[in-house]
């Protein structure tokens, strides 16, 4: 993701957050006349497992930084026919079946119930999708995201009771992003791609080398799609993102 055209990375910030240090030090870089930031998720080497990660200190430290918007870019298992591999994928909705990840900054004096109708921006992603009729990048619009604990893989069982729910896609990671990014009042959007046909669907085995030559592969229209997406012209934010917390606080 470094390698955009036009993109220049600044300087590298690390942050300790209340709630602990996120995965990696933030890169700080202005593309487009825009002030970016880019956070490695698994941190440096891809050595954290998703259900590890620091979830709340990532996106706290992105509030810190006076980030309004966030993209988060990650690799899912198709299950539905349309997501085949190469697919890139922007997805309207979240199934969570995580469990034991700290998924809410707002644990000791106060309770707060956010909306999570939609659990992604929709001015983000009708921004994406601009970006994506310019660059001719074909993306799937919509699709129901199944957030799961990993690290293992799922069985075939699984992804045909996920495919009952309307799950098209699986992957580890869009949760708890989504939900501490609305409780932080950023704007959230996923993009998908798809590395692997999911459990049960393909007749092989799943093996991770496939996911990462698949990730590969997509990277040069990731980085089309990224740097297309930079150069719009953003308008001030008319999504309820940032006014979430008004009405979700007892």
């Amino acid at each position: 993701m470094y390698d955009i055209p036009g993109l220049e990375i600044a300087e590298s910030i690390g942050i300790t957050t209340p709630f602990g240090r996120p995965s990696e030090s933030y890169r700080k870089g202005r593309i487009s006349g825009k002030e970016v930031f880019f956070l490695p998720r698994h941190g440096a080497g891809h050595r954290i497992q998703p259900h590890r990660i620091n979830y709340r200190a990532n996106i706290w430290g992105f509030k810190e930084l006076g980030v309004q918007k966030i993209i988060s870019i990650g690799a899912s298992g198709g299950i539905s026919r349309e997501m085949k591999p190469g697919t890139i994928a922007v997805p309207g909705q979240i199934i969570d079946m995580t469990s034991g990840r700290l998924s809410t900054f707002y644990e000791e004096d106060e309770v707060v119930h956010i909306d999570f109708t939609e659990p992604f921006c929709p001015a983000m992603r009708s921004d994406i999708f601009e970006a994506a009729q310019q660059t001719d990048i074909g993306v799937l619009k919509a699709g129901v995201y199944i957030c799961v604990n990993g690290p293992r893989l799922e069985t075939a069982a699984e992804i045909k009771t996920f495919s009952l729910w309307g799950a098209d896609m699986v992957g580890m990671t869009a949760m708890p992003e989504a939900a501490l990014a609305r409780e932080a009042g950023i704007c959230f959007a996923g993009i998908s791609v798809i590395t692997n046909q999911a459990a049960g669907i393909a007749a092989k085995r799943l093996i991770v080398t496939e996911v990462v030559k698949t990730m590969e592969a997509s990277a040069d229209k990731l980085r089309s799609l990224l740097e297309a997406l930079f150069a719009l012209d953003f308008p001030s934010r008319s999504c309820s993102c940032k006014q979430t917390l008004d009405e979700s606080k007892i």
